[in-house]
């Protein structure tokens, strides 16, 4: 089957991530070889555009020129990988419309959308769940790299009773993103809070996605670590509901020595 990645930035030129055909091309090879089957472009995009038709159009003219040159110049060498259109939804407002099909994963009803700044604004959940009324599937990203989040993580599950879907980075375990972040995801994949991992890959460095499936079988968790980056992946772009996953029981001594073997590995 592969993994499903809902969350990378190969579209070249049209954010921070791929600056050119290259370099989108080298990505998807990245990905392909880390044992990615499906992958999902989700170039940046504020939701408060949706505000302004005539912006949000415009925003979008631009992704629309540059996914045809992904499936025109950067995919076609790169055989065995499914590339899917979909966006990153800044919630820069309260009130976003996702109702254009190119802001969310494959067309479905799920979305992928991050908290600006990379800080959790006052009463997160709510927008989350404005979203979810409207129909929406919230998926957000990396919610263990956000400041404010408290140690106790209760705004986590606030997150999720308003309807949302955790996507946790796959590096941020690895320590790729500090030592914070990893002890924000330890604690969320030990809570079973944790619906799907994604590489949030940026064109550079590495994919991640299969160290953490080796780290988590290394860790005893195979079945989870399944569910994380292949099943509910899938499930979640072809619209249906992820399946819980069990909580992941981390062995302090393997995570320390996995951890810094993979640390070493990265330099």
């Amino acid at each position: 089957m592969g993994l499903t990645d809902l969350h990378s930035h190969v579209i070249p030129g049209v954010d921070d991530g791929a600056q050119s055909v290259e370099q989108a091309r080298a990505a998807l090879g990245a990905l392909k070889d880390a044992g990615v089957s499906t992958v999902v472009a989700t170039p940046h995009v504020q939701a408060s555009l949706t505000g302004s038709p005539a912006a949000l159009e415009a925003r979008l003219a631009e992704l629309d020129a540059g996914w045809r040159t992904l499936a025109e110049e950067v995919l076609p060498p790169v055989e065995g990988l499914a590339v899917r259109r979909g966006a990153e939804v800044e919630l820069d407002t309260p009130d976003p419309d996702v109702s254009d099909g190119r802001l969310r994963l494959g067309g479905g009803p799920a979305v992928l959308v991050e908290f600006p700044y990379m800080t959790v604004p006052p009463n997160s959940q709510d927008v989350l769940a404005r979203l979810r009324a409207a129909g929406w599937t919230p998926v957000l990203a990396h919610p263990e790299r956000y400041e404010g989040v408290d140690s106790a993580l209760a705004i986590a599950r606030a997150w999720r009773e308003a309807g949302a879907v955790l996507q946790v980075n796959a590096g941020s375990l690895l320590g790729r993103y500090g030592e914070e972040a990893r002890r924000r995801a330890a604690t969320l994949l030990e809570r079973g809070w944790v619906d799907c991992v994604a590489s949030d890959y940026h064109a550079r460095g590495r994919v991640h996605l299969a160290e953490l499936v080796a780290f988590l079988d290394e860790q005893g968790a195979a079945e989870q670590a399944r569910l994380l980056a292949e099943v509910n992946p899938a499930r979640i772009l072809e619209g249906e509901p992820p399946i819980p996953v069990a909580p992941v029981r981390l062995r302090r001594a393997g995570l320390w020595a996995r951890v810094a073997r993979l640390a070493r590995a990265m330099r």
